[in-house]
């Protein structure tokens, strides 16, 4: 083997070793292997530069702004009041309607921004009726990272996809003449959440909420700024309709979302003191963006296109083509089942992107169609990392978030004994409508 394959291999595995471990920051860490990268001379600074999918970037940095504004309206806590009143005094009907309700919106809004959402509602009702908030709101976070990948905004994975193969927002929802990623994922979805609804009406059995004392309290008094409430709906309703139809705006889906972003700030700029609520200034808004993330998915694309650029993609490409063409079957099932355990303990997104391009070089090569490869890859890597907090930051956020709410530290046995069996009848129910879907059909 060449220096340079050698040498790019070593750099970004030493890069993600110090990403999973946390000895080093993750985003320090991925600019460190960037510029070792750029040193040896696997790419120069410009091709590094180059390699980020811009677009991909603008996308989570226009839906982020977008969210801020949105969980600010109130339609978050008026959604959980009327589940919570729906509910009728049992928890386990609260706790797994509030968590499918996460997992809906996750499908258009960034899973860590989801449980930031709705922690305050679990904390609510817990503080209110009295029982922990822990595994309510670890619920909350494993749903919401569940359903990211059903549509194109939700997750980074999605997005990653749209840039290695040019998916559109409908593909998401019906490609190559069948159902796709929404329609296999609500399948398994739920399965799972009805199977956990099973596992929470054993664990709240003996409490019982007094919806009686709520009587006199109307879920629509949480929206303080009606009138906000609308145009913030309003604004990220149409900005989600104009990606859906990208095709006929000719406009890549990052200008898109940018421009929905530039909008809703601009009219709550411009019409302030039409607003009841204090709505935050344009520096605000831009500071509780999570910088740190985005720098770090920035890294990412350098990180990866470095493998690119000096072979290695080709030559893992080279490796299991064999295994692929000998059998469709054997490799998706391979691939799905070698991917989920993976995720669940190194950072997801980069194992994701990595393969998408080694999928997408592979079905160059061979000239066979590689979205049977994709969907599984992406299905089993979102599935998997609700194992550990490792895998999806959404669960660190929760675990952490519950622990403070409850004054305690959870072991990691508790913290597994809901995480490794949702992870496990997830991946079953998804594997089985993927296999008969999208697998089967083109195996030769």
């Amino acid at each position: 083997m060449e220096f340079l394959p050698i040498a790019a291999s070593v750099i970004f595995l030493v890069s993600i070793f110090f990403v999973i471990t946390g000895w080093i920051d993750s985003v320090l860490a991925a600019l460190i292997g960037i510029a070792l990268m750029i040193i040896v001379g696997v790419y120069s600074d410009v091709d590094a530069f180059k390699i980020v999918d811009w677009n991909v970037i603008a996308i989570l940095v226009s839906i982020w702004i977008i969210s801020g504004y949105f969980g600010k309206s109130g339609v978050p806590d008026y959604l959980a009041a009327v589940i919570l009143k729906m509910s009728k005094g049992n928890v386990a009907v609260f706790v797994t309607f509030i968590g499918m309700l996460a997992g809906f919106v996750s499908m258009l809004i960034d899973n860590v921004v989801v449980v930031m959402m709705f922690a305050p509602v679990i904390f609510h009702a817990c503080r209110r009726f009295g029982f922990p908030a822990f595994a309510p709101l670890l619920f909350v976070g494993l749903c919401a990272n569940f359903m990211g990948t059903a549509m194109l905004l939700g997750d980074l994975p999605p997005q990653m996809l749209h840039s290695v193969s040019g998916i559109e927002f409908s593909g998401f929802i019906w490609h190559s003449g069948r159902p796709s990623s929404f329609f296999m994922l609500l399948i398994s979805y739920i399965i799972t959440c009805s199977y956990f609804y099973w596992i929470f009406s054993k664990k709240y059995k003996a409490i019982r909420m007094d919806i009686a004392s709520m009587a006199g309290e109307k879920p629509s008094d949480l929206i303080k700024d009606k009138p906000f409430a609308i145009v913030t709906c309003g604004i990220f309703l149409l900005t989600i309709t104009c990606m859906a139809f990208r095709p006929f705006f000719g406009y890549s889906l990052g200008f898109i979302a940018l421009w929905g972003a530039l909008a809703i700030i601009l009219v709550f700029e411009l019409f302030k003191s039409r607003f009841t609520v204090e709505l935050p200034s344009v520096e605000h808004v831009l500071a509780e963006l999570d910088w740190r993330a985005i720098f770090f998915y920035v890294s990412l694309f350098a990180l990866v296109g470095g493998l690119e650029h000096a072979g290695v993609i080709k030559m893992v490409v080279n490796v299991i083509t064999p295994i692929i063409k000998s059998s469709l079957v054997v490799g998706a099932t391979a691939l799905y089942w070698v991917t989920a355990p993976i995720v669940g303990i190194v950072e997801h997104d980069a194992y994701i992107l990595t393969m998408l391009y080694v999928i997408r070089d592979l079905g160059k090569e061979t000239g066979m169609n590689p979205w049977p490869l994709y969907w599984m890859l992406l299905w089993a890597g979102t599935l998997g990392s609700n194992l550990t907090v490792a895998g999806a930051p959404a669960l660190f956020v929760a675990k952490s978030l519950g622990e403070k709410e409850d004054k305690r530290r959870v072991g990691l046995k508790e913290f597994l004994s809901i995480t490794v069996p949702y992870v496990i009848v997830s991946l079953i129910f998804c594997f089985i409508p993927a296999m008969l879907v999208w697998v089967y059909p083109f195996a030769k």
